[in-house]
């Protein structure tokens, strides 16, 4: 679709909701979790790497056609199991190439997902709370309460769906829409730790769907004593949402910040593994139009990050209704980015994408509702798979 087209020409398509069975999804399963699986069923230890490559590398959700393993194997995964993917309520193009899916679960709670495609690369920003934990104000996901944490097959079916929707299987081939992965979407994965860890495990598997950690990037916004162990036992490309040089803004517009300042904040960056290894963190800093986008701000953040290998990302902010808060001026993010070129700090200008159908950065939100307990109880009773 021509980048010239107008915004009237975004294409909205909608699906029906994933069907129950009441069978347990191999889809989120480690290698250890399959090979127990496949030991119950009675089966030698290796089937489980041959279920793990039909599943995660061929994307093959029919037990029949997983043609290496025995008939009778076959009929026993597919008594018990099901490789299910989310369903999607609601899938749109943005004239500017941006694809943005609203998933449903079993539960019919719903999370967004956004392909954002480039010259030479193609990111998956995926979600990992249905809701947020936290209340940034600047961020239309954060005007939705938390509803729940999303499991590890919800999070790596979020990654299978969008390489289902690109024909992009087996997951080895060299020519992908989807070559890089940002935890960037609804919610903050590092208050969903466990989870997000488990699911990016999978994804970087090489014999699975093997995205390299070097292309994954999580983001938050300073969940500061779960950083060292993301650096520690994952080694994926670290992004933090800054927003502010100075705690008295930073506790307006990322009221985290209350619990974490900057000071540790910016102490945990400089420990984070791999940081003084030829590994930069990435600064995402949202130009909030006489919030924190004056020439002291550029100078702050200058000396904020002196010591540390970094790149800013200066994100113009992207409306949504209701938000408090105008975008800097072109000219004003113009000087501010100088600024810190000149200082020698590396600072792009993000270009915003998928405006249209609110699939830029700060635009995620479902209609996803915490329910009562009775309420959720009541939903989930016929619909959620046996464990």
């Amino acid at each position: 679709m021509s980048a010239s087209a107008p915004v009237a020409s975004l294409h909205a398509q909608a699906f029906a909701p994933p069907v129950a069975t009441g069978k347990r999804n191999l889809v989120g399963l480690t290698r250890e979790e399959l090979t127990a699986a496949v030991a119950e069923l009675g089966e030698p230890a290796f089937r489980a790497r041959q279920l793990f490559s039909w599943i995660y590398d061929k994307g093959e959700t029919d037990f029949e056609k997983m043609s290496s393993l025995s008939k009778a194997f076959r009929a026993k995964l597919a008594e018990s199991f099901q490789v299910a993917r989310p369903g999607v309520a609601t899938a749109q193009l943005s004239f500017d190439g941006t694809r943005k899916w609203l998933l449903q679960f079993d539960d019919r709670q719903q999370v967004e997902a956004v392909h954002i495609p480039d010259d030479e690369r193609g990111t998956l920003c995926v979600s990992s709370q249905v809701g947020c934990t936290l209340t940034c104000r600047f961020c239309h996901t954060g005007t939705q309460r938390l509803v729940r944490n999303l499991g590890p097959a919800e999070i790596v079916g979020q990654v299978m769906l969008a390489k289902d929707h690109f024909g992009e299987w087996p997951a080895s081939r060299p020519e992908r829409d989807i070559t890089n992965l940002v935890f960037m979407g609804m919610g903050e994965p590092l208050y969903n730790y466990e989870n997000v860890a488990k699911a990016i495990r999978i994804i970087k598997d090489g014999e699975g769907l093997g995205i390299s950690k070097r292309k994954i990037t999580l983001s938050t916004a300073g969940v500061v004593p779960m950083m060292q162990r993301c650096g520690e036992e994952l080694g994926v490309n670290l992004a933090v949402s800054l927003h502010a040089v100075i705690d008295e803004i930073r506790d307006v517009i990322v009221p985290l910040n209350r619990k974490y300042p900057i000071a540790e904040l910016m102490a945990a960056c400089r420990a984070y593994p791999g940081v003084h290894n030829a590994r930069r963190i990435t600064f995402e800093y949202v130009m909030l139009k006489g919030v924190n986008d004056s020439d002291a701000d550029a100078r702050g953040l200058i000396q904020l990050l002196k010591d540390i290998p970094a790149k800013t990302n200066l994100i113009p902010f992207n409306p949504w209704p209701g938000a408090p808060f105008e975008c800097s001026l072109p000219e004003r993010i113009e000087r501010f980015a100088r600024i810190l070129n000149d200082a020698g700090l590396a600072a792009p200008v993000r270009t915003p994408r998928g405006q249209d159908i609110y699939a830029a950065c700060g635009q995620l939100k479902s209609a996803s509702q915490r329910l009562k307990k009775s309420e959720r109880e009541a939903a989930e009773a016929p619909t959620s798979p046996s464990p």
